[in-house]
């Protein structure tokens, strides 16, 4: 009997894991980088036209947010401006005046949720939206009610803390790239147990270009098991549904994928070989399932840039050594470099000039190297008014290396 057990187990995992993936399948999810802009059309009507269009009921959810009644009722009102009649749902624990548990088992804002077309997470924390809605790992009925939503085709969609509760593993509190780059990884810590709202084996991150979140997901991912991890730009959305993705909003994202991807177990700290990466910008389309990408119209219709074509015409004509490819925008300015020009690689570094106190390796530090692959491709358009850059098929390695401590010392007079 006790060798049944596991073999049990190992089913019934498989059967709930089988049955988060079908859920996720069923519905929209709308997972927006943070930091959405107000005007950001793009986004905000796209949520609305999922939920149903005009007249669309969408529960908003401020859970996270530090003040929740400040954010649900900016959200409230950028998606009534677009024709929804949304509604917060004051499940808010940091909101002092509010008896939100009460609320939390309300049969009748329960009821009120399953009725919705759509459901929003705003930003804030996101482990007070897991612990609120899933203690312990197990699903309350309001959690229940949410996924009817979902399961009867409506939208789930949230910003920042909202969006990180879309996969099936998120970030609980991992500001830090660096350190989780250095080996700093403890369960209920930086990472816990999502909702799973998305395909259960994708994974998303969001402030990805902003924060320089490449530090953080490409660890992760390895110490999780993903293959394959989204990472969204601020003022940006993926709109998700089953294994369609397709980038809306200001930017866009980056697309890894670790399913060639090796590590030296000799290296005493984390390292990485053949990960691939894609930058997806506005209007671009991903499937999951067959690994390809169709281009934004504008972009189809303006210039390709192919290295590999024999009237190749890169761009830039300069070599550049990022000093900091963790910092804002960095990794895709990279990306982008790397298509525009004849070199075949372009490498960065992510360390810390100061340590901070409690820095796990002080004198470690990671170099990046980007460099063109089988598939290398991308595209150039100016039409929407910006340098725009769709990257496919780059390829990354990340080795650790030891810093000078100090790393500069000022020339002294003769």
């Amino acid at each position: 009997m006790t060798r049944l057990l596991p073999l049990i187990s190992l089913r019934m995992a498989a059967v709930a894991a089988l049955f988060l993936h079908l859920a996720a399948q069923a519905g929209t999810a709308i997972v927006i980088g943070g930091a959405t802009k107000s005007d950001n059309d793009a986004v905000w009507q796209r949520v609305v036209d999922e939920a149903g269009g005009p007249g669309a009921r969408i529960a908003v959810f401020a859970t996270a947010a530090a003040n929740p009644e400040r954010a649900a009722g900016l959200i409230v009102a950028s998606l009534n401006r677009r024709g929804a009649q949304a509604e917060a749902i004051p499940v808010t624990p940091r909101q002092k005046d509010v008896d939100w548990q009460a609320h939390l088992n309300d049969p009748a804002l329960i009821a009120k949720v399953a009725a919705s077309t759509g459901v929003f997470f705003s930003g804030g924390a996101q482990e007070y939206i897991v612990d609120t809605l899933q203690p312990g790992g197990e699903p309350t009925a309001m959690l229940k009610a949410i996924r009817q939503v979902v399961d009867k085709g409506g939208v789930v969609a949230g910003t920042s803390a909202g969006a990180a509760i879309m996969s099936r593993v998120m970030f609980r509190d991992a500001p830090d790239n660096l350190q989780i780059l250095k080996g700093l990884w403890r369960e209920k810590r930086e990472y816990d147990q999502g909702l799973g709202f998305v395909d259960a084996g994708l994974f998303v991150d969001q402030h990805f270009l902003k924060r320089g979140r490449i530090g953080r997901l490409l660890p992760a991912m390895r110490a999780l098991g993903y293959t394959l991890a989204l990472g969204i730009e601020e003022n940006s959305a993926a709109v998700i549904k089953g294994r369609q993705v397709e980038i809306i909003g200001a930017r866009g994202a980056v697309l890894v994928d670790l399913s060639e991807a090796t590590s030296d177990p000799r290296l005493p700290a984390f390292n990485l070989r053949g990960a691939q990466l894609s930058y997806l910008d506005r209007g671009d389309r991903h499937d999951l399932a067959t690994g390809l990408t169709t281009p934004a119209a504008h972009k189809l219709r303006d210039q390709k840039i192919d290295p590999a074509a024999a009237d190749y015409r890169p761009a830039l004509q300069f070599d550049h050594y990022f000093l900091d490819i963790l910092a804002d925008n960095t990794l895709v300015t990279a990306m982008a470099h790397l298509l525009d020009t004849r070199s075949p690689e372009v490498r960065g570094l992510a360390y810390r000039v100061r340590p901070r106190p409690g820095d796990l390796a002080p004198e470690l530090g990671f170099e990046f190297r980007l460099y063109k692959g089988p598939g290398t491709v991308g595209w150039f358009s100016n039409a929407l008014g910006g340098d725009d850059y769709t990257v496919l098929k780059v390829r990354l390695d990340v080795t650790p290396v030891r810093m000078a401590a100090p790393l500069f010392t000022p020339l002294l007079p003769n």
